[in-house]
């Protein structure tokens, strides 16, 4: 069965069992839902940190530049999965290098770094003289033709980003909520700030995976953003985020396999509404008589 614009989706029968029986028979699908459960545990856990040390910027740069790592390892006869790593990682510790310099400096170097890359992934796409789906793929994202392989190359990277992220987690947070206390106690604000550019850099080149590399700065921030919106409690709003991402990871997976549309703009859009809905939620909440803004 082939999944994509020219050819009909398989319809959705409302037997819910029946229908969920037909898509896991599928291996691709299976291995699809498997990676997107991955991906979206590491970038909830690390989009978490994003939101709350305020870095979107550098997460938008590193996911930026998703895009011309994977086109010119493409181009040059490789995975796109090690275009994915090496330059967001690359990336990560070019933002990380500049961080020393003050922050203007860092927004400077992030800005021009990006546009410079971008204008190589575009020429290395123009280079490119393969299918159409190839960039395609790479900008928006699909379940399809993601192996075993891939899923165990996913799984051991997100499990190695987990565990640091545990590590260094306590710390990374006093350093996120007050730099300048933390460092006076003895915690190393550089050396985490640098640590977690590189989990950042990893994360999302796992995500680009899933959602391609344009969508997946909303994977990795709305998520997060959605659950500092119903609350500032860290343990919480962090278990949210997790489960927010995994929700709409999962439900992009089954509308786009239903339907012929890139799986990034559903995964954005289920994760967007999400957030539009905490937020009226929260409105909801502070126009109540004797109530305030839900902590």
């Amino acid at each position: 069965m082939v999944l994509s614009a020219d050819v009909a989706s398989p319809p959705w029968s409302w037997n819910l069992l029946a229908d969920f029986q037909q898509m896991w028979a599928y291996p691709f699908m299976v291995n699809a839902f498997r990676a997107g459960a991955i991906v979206a545990v590491v970038a909830a856990a690390v989009g978490w940190f994003v939101v709350l040390r305020r870095q979107t910027f550098a997460a938008h740069t590193v996911s930026a530049v998703a895009f011309p790592g994977a086109a010119g390892a493409v181009l040059l006869g490789f995975g796109a999965v090690y275009g994915y790593f090496t330059l967001c990682v690359a990336a990560a510790l070019v933002i990380a290098a500049a961080r020393g310099d003050g922050e203007g400096a860092e927004s400077a170097l992030t800005g021009t770094v990006q546009a410079f890359l971008l204008a190589c992934g575009f020429l290395f796409v123009a280079l490119y003289k393969g299918l159409l789906e190839g960039p395609q793929t790479i900008l928006f994202g699909t379940f399809l033709g993601i192996t075993t392989t891939q899923v165990t190359v996913l799984l051991c990277a997100g499990a190695a980003v987990l565990a640091v992220l545990a590590l260094i987690g306590r710390p990374l947070l006093f350093a996120s909520v007050d730099p300048r206390v933390a460092a006076a106690r003895g915690v190393p604000v550089r050396a985490l700030s640098t640590a977690f550019l590189v989990l950042l850099g990893a994360a999302t080149a796992e995500a680009s995976q899933i959602t391609g590399t344009l969508l997946v700065f909303a994977l990795m921030v709305i998520p997060a953003a959605t659950a500092r919106t119903i609350t500032a409690r860290p343990g919480i709003s962090l278990l949210l985020a997790v489960l927010f991402s995994f929700t709409a990871t999962w439900a992009g997976l089954i509308a786009a396999y239903y339907a012929p549309y890139p799986l990034g703009f559903f995964v954005t859009s289920f994760a967007f509404s999400g957030y539009v809905l905490a937020l009226g939620l929260r409105a909801l909440h502070g126009a109540l008589p004797g109530r305030g803004v839900a902590a």
